[in-house]
């Protein structure tokens, strides 16, 4: 008997594509808790701006589903063993959630629970999945050493929230072993947080990066790495757009057309979307803001000129040997 060829059968490629489809609108009105303890403020800065299109399969993105799964079966836990667990504003019936800046920089707790045997307090309770390296690296190191960024979100959490203790439990993928461990307010690294936070959204260019190597295992990784290695240009869209300005009420406005940008307007952008020089791996010799475009030697960006949308290919033919 012909052994049949294994391959991915068209169910199992629909089911994948299914999440590709359910997350095609990417862009995140705010920058999160969850990514602020990045140390790369340039990597936020391109998220906050929307500069690149996430390239996550459906498996992956069915992977971070599980994820949220597993939060919701750790608050069910919590209520099993007598916790009182509140993962829902009892007055609006929504996440528990807190902002800055008008909203553009926010987060959302899991949940507020007392009733733990180590502590009668309530306590701020994160819940996170991880693989078993990652999840060995927290039972040897704690969340502070092992996983910064879930521990700086926790500390923005405890500053918002009012509290002085968090609860974190984070499931190993594998196996299925829970690691519980107790954390303290740390006002000076909430504090460190939220300003980094205001200096990457009201900034006007990218700034600090944490390396120029593809080699560093910090940017091995990034999503970013092409755009800030000058390998192409940002999404365009009102946020990559020069100008465009962050207002500290929670709005965007258009500096060239003296107006508010509602957040649909943002993500379509328009035709006189120029690229924030700084994103674009040329050296800026000229502008003119009242006819709305940036020169780059002998090629132009902007009114008149190339359209944002046209711009690498025009980049790659003028610097082709």
């Amino acid at each position: 008997m012909v052994e049949l060829e294994q391959t991915e059968l068209p169910t199992v490629t629909k089911i994948y594509q299914s999440y590709v489809d359910a997350n095609k609108d990417w862009r995140r009105e705010h920058l999160g808790a969850s990514l602020i303890g990045n140390e790369c403020e340039r990597s936020l800065f391109y998220s906050y701006r929307w500069c690149t299109v996430p390239k996550f399969g459906g498996r992956i993105l069915r992977l971070f589903d599980t994820g949220n799964n597993q939060e919701e079966r750790l608050l069910t836990d919590l209520r099993n063993i007598g916790c009182e667990v509140y993962d829902r504003n009892p007055e609006t019936g929504k996440q528990i959630a807190y902002e800055e800046f008008g909203g553009h920089f926010a987060g959302s707790l899991d949940a507020v629970v007392r009733g733990f045997e180590e502590t009668s307090e309530w306590n701020v309770v994160e819940c996170k999945t991880i693989n078993t390296k990652g999840f060995n690296q927290l039972k040897s190191k704690g969340v502070k050493i092992a996983k910064w960024e879930h521990y700086c979100q926790i500390q923005c959490y405890l500053s918002w929230s009012g509290l002085t203790r968090a609860f974190y439990l984070c499931v190993c993928k594998e196996t299925d072993e829970i690691y519980g461990e107790r954390i303290y307010y740390e006002q000076s690294i909430a504090d460190k947080m939220i300003d980094k936070a205001y200096r990457v959204i009201f900034a006007n260019e990218p700034s600090y990066m944490v390396s120029d190597s593809d080699k560093d295992m910090r940017c091995r990784f990034c999503q970013h790495q092409d755009l800030c290695r000058g390998r192409c240009l940002p999404e365009v869209n009102c946020r990559t757009c020069a100008f465009s300005d962050v207002i500290e009420d929670g709005k965007w406005s258009c500096a060239r057309f003296k107006k508010d940008i509602p957040s649909l307007s943002q993500r379509n952008g328009c035709p006189a979307h120029v690229f924030i020089p700084k994103l674009v791996p040329l050296e800026q010799t000229d502008a003119d803001n009242d006819r709305g475009w940036i020169m780059y030697g002998d090629i132009t960006n902007g009114a008149g000129a190339t359209a944002s949308k046209d711009l690498w290919k025009v980049i790659q033919d003028g610097t082709k040997d």
